[in-house]
């Protein structure tokens, strides 16, 4: 025959021998392949990897019948040897020609052992290893979880912990998901997508379930007195990343919070952006929407000759400003004279000033010192005035005794360094005033001590 049909390749046994190519032709001239540590660990499982290349080596279709065939014999716990007979009327539905392809290619990879003397086959404890991991992958597309893969890699790493065989491989394999898992969700929050956010925040809390499963498993291994420091540093570096994982709650929290204050709601239908979206994306055809949308044709509205007339009356007849641009400069003109006026508040400041100055100096402090210091209701200093006057002398009377305000310099700055207390109270007092009716409860006294009182050197 000119080519190779596909039943062929099945049966022929795998070996490096195929390859034309040697291992060193894929390194640099100046590496050797075997100075490499994982060519080293691979090699030494080539017995392992050869039996993987001999049921995945070839088309998909050649991969199907071969787990297929092996599947069903290791399923039947019923003998653990097969006769051709009894193979046969398992697999009926394969033609006869397929299946003594498979049994030879199984068997020529050390998948199915023969046994002459009994004329039986029967499968080696490496197809059943081989199977299982299979299974336990093939269980995955079965899950709903989009975790569930991480969950396999937990499963390893249990199983290896419990038979003490754990590696520093398995931690790695683990360590890298929740890596991947980390990164996926920080783009997912940095997209700021509402609908990419929530998907991922669904699938942070299957995540998180299954981080709580392996933090018993680090547990273990990191009281795990046998373990060598590399494990440690794995089994760390896990829980780690475990820990960046939960953090990452308060981060969809918070994207979350801010895309619903800048959610847009369409009038008083209570609909809001996300709604109109969400129902969009369940529409696989949008263009169909807007079929049988607009029901007439745009009429178009034209001037009547009449307003054009009247337009193009009021363009002609309309004084035209003389647009001749000169090229010389504008001639020079002075500035007008201007006279400036104090703000009318400044003037009210000063005079206020002015009568709590006289307040606090004309003869008012008290000439023993057992003498009670003169005090007045606030009121009376505030009034008479208008409204507008009396609240803006109230709104300075904090500043009264005001340290900070005092170091500084202005008319506020003297107001701060007065020598009077203001005291104000919780009642209000109604006034015979014709702008105020009635005013908070206050008593403005004079300090025992006024700046420039120099009794007491």
């Amino acid at each position: 025959m000119a080519g190779t049909t596909e039943w062929q390749r099945m049966i022929e046994p795998i070996t490096s021998d195929a390859v034309p190519d040697s291992l060193q032709a894929h390194f640099q001239p100046h590496i050797s392949a075997d100075e490499i540590e994982q060519v080293y660990h691979l090699k030494r499982a080539q017995p392992l990897l050869q039996v993987f290349t001999a049921l995945f080596h070839g088309g998909f279709d050649g991969v199907l019948v071969r787990l297929l065939v092996l599947r069903e014999l290791a399923g039947d716990t019923s003998s653990t040897s097969f006769s051709r007979a009894d193979i046969n009327t398992r697999l009926g539905y394969l033609l006869p020609e397929s299946l003594e392809t498979v049994l030879m290619r199984l068997r020529t990879n050390q998948l199915l052992a023969w046994d002459a003397q009994q004329a039986v086959y029967r499968i080696t404890p490496m197809a059943r290893n081989v199977l299982s991991a299979i299974d336990a992958l093939l269980a995955l597309g079965k899950e709903e979880d989009d975790n569930a893969e991480m969950g396999f890699l937990l499963s390893q790493v249990a199983g290896a912990q419990v038979m003490g065989g754990v590696t520093v491989d398995q931690l790695h394999h683990l360590l890298g998901r929740l890596v991947e898992l980390t990164e996926e969700f920080s783009d997912a929050i940095a997209s700021g997508s509402e609908f990419r956010l929530r998907a991922s925040q669904a699938k942070w809390h299957m995540a998180c379930d299954w981080v709580e499963k392996g933090s018993e498993i680090l547990r273990a291994i990191t009281t795990d007195e046998n373990a060598d420091s590399a494990t440690h540093k794995a089994a760390q570096a896990i829980g780690r990343a475990q820990s960046a994982l939960l953090n990452m709650q308060g981060m969809f929290s918070r994207a979350l919070n801010q895309i619903e204050r800048q959610r847009v709601h369409l009038g008083q239908s209570g609909l809001s952006t996300t709604d109109i979206k969400r129902w969009l994306l369940e529409h696989e055809d949008l263009a169909s929407l807007a079929m049988d949308a607009i029901d007439k044709p745009v009429v178009p509205l034209f001037m009547t000759p009449a307003e054009m007339i009247d337009v193009a009356e009021t363009e002609l007849m309309a004084d035209r400003i003389n647009t001749t641009v000169s090229n010389g400069l504008p001639a020079g003109t002075d500035a007008p004279t201007t006279v400036s006026d104090g703000p009318a508040m400044q003037q009210e400041l000063d005079d206020w000033l002015a009568r709590l100055s006289d307040f606090a100096t004309l003869g008012n402090f008290p000439a023993a010192a057992d003498e009670a210091p003169k005090s007045i209701q606030a009121h009376e200093s505030l009034l008479p005035a208008s409204f507008a006057v009396a609240s803006y002398r109230a709104s300075l009377l904090p500043l009264l005794g005001d340290a900070d305000e005092a170091r500084l310099q202005g008319a506020t700055a003297q107001l701060a360094r007065l020598p009077v207390t203001f005291s104000p109270q919780d009642e209000m007092v109604k006034l015979p005033d014709l702008e105020v009716a009635a005013m908070s409860l206050a008593s403005l006294t004079l300090s025992l001590n006024p700046e420039g009182d120099k009794s007491d050197e």
